[in-house]
């Protein structure tokens, strides 16, 4: 069958169910990235409204939901816990450091809210399985903020590999960089203590962007790892991984080998070749998608329409909180990716291959 016979048939937002009700959000942490990605994103869904922010103090809470227009309420962290305003949002969107996104999550199922938190889940996988835990218990929602799996190129491409287009899957190759201390100056930052962030800075923040959608779209679970890390800047001598590259073998019997660093030229790929072919997505993570896909001799480089990738995230949010739709990246699958990212930090500082049990 010749490529183009492949390249027709896709449907942008085939894991949608409705098109109308609104989802009212709580924002927990006022960052750069809820500030300036998230809030407009929520503003620009047609299934969701911010209602409520949340901060470190009310009158940093005030000041930023004074520039929302649906925003009633602006809250300090003990106010959340304390339930205040709680009639005024159906769901909580968690953008703090990793390890405090279990303690917002148990109040949010306590008070009966869906959780959609950042990824990763948590800063260790038995923390992540205590988030799981507790919104099982209350019966609430709990979503892995994962914006690759809806990401129309990402989506299509996984599509394309299902239909057969590249033959069997044999490897996949992935990167991601950036330079972090261009976009944040402060060496301070919680992304660089562990115990704000878990066992490390690259892995964990960005390495996650490879191994996670690399399971995406070959739709298969890790069951091994190794790791090469390196530090040596003065403002990583907190963690084990300026610079990372990992394997990681999945159930089916493909391997990803990828590369991350937090003090390089900012540049994302994943490349995942099979027995008749392959699929190029590049750039493929930093909020741009583009992918080519080669068969054989033929290759031809798709017209995907660029999107919002955090509306999109919001809006797939909504529609499964609306509806009780399953759920793609739930609290389980962000616990296996933890349990990988332990394992791959485990193989770096060991030397060995790690096996998840």
């Amino acid at each position: 069958m010749s490529l183009e016979a492949f390249l027709d048939d896709f449907e942008r937002r085939n894991w949608q169910r409705v098109s109308d009700g609104t989802v009212r959000i709580a924002v927990i942490g006022l960052g750069w990235w809820t500030v300036d990605q998230a809030i407009p994103a929520i503003d620009a869904s047609g299934l969701c409204e911010t209602t409520v922010t949340v901060s470190s103090t009310s009158e940093k809470a005030k000041r930023v939901a004074a520039g929302v227009e649906t925003a009633t309420h602006g809250l300090s962290y003990d106010e959340f816990h304390a339930g205040e305003a709680a009639d005024a949002y159906d769901a909580v969107y968690i953008c703090s450091p990793n390890a405090l996104h279990l303690p917002y999550a148990r109040t949010a199922a306590e008070l009966g809210k869906a959780v959609l938190c950042e990824k990763p889940i948590e800063a260790s996988s038995e923390r992540g399985q205590q988030m799981v835990d507790a919104c099982d218990e209350a019966g609430v929602p709990l979503i892995v903020g994962y914006r690759m799996h809806t990401e129309p190129a990402i989506r299509r491409a996984r599509k394309l590999i299902r239909d057969g287009v590249i033959g069997d899957p044999v490897h996949a190759i992935g990167t991601n960089s950036q330079a972090m201390l261009e976009l944040i100056s402060d060496p301070n930052q919680w992304r660089l203590d562990p115990e704000l962030a878990g066992p490390g800075a690259t892995v964990t923040d960005i390495g996650i962007y490879p191994l996670n959608t690399c399971r995406f779209l070959l739709d298969s679970d890790p069951v091994a790892a190794q790791a090469f890390m390196q530090s040596s800047h003065d403002a990583f001598d907190q963690v084990p991984d300026e610079h990372s590259s990992f394997m990681v073998e999945f159930d089916d019997g493909t391997y990803l080998a990828a590369t991350a660093s937090q003090n390089a030229q900012a540049t994302t790929s994943l490349r995942i070749v099979g027995t008749n072919g392959e699929i190029l997505v590049e750039p493929a993570f930093h909020m741009e998608t583009e992918i080519r896909v080669t068969r054989d001799d033929v290759s031809v480089t798709l017209d995907t329409p660029q999107v919002n990738q955090m509306t999109e995230l919001f809006d797939y949010a909504a529609d499964r909180i609306l509806t009780d739709a399953p759920i793609g990246p739930d609290g389980e699958h962000g616990v296996l990716d933890m349990r990988l990212i332990e394992a791959v930090y485990e193989a770096g500082e060991s030397g060995r291959v790690v096996t998840l049990d």
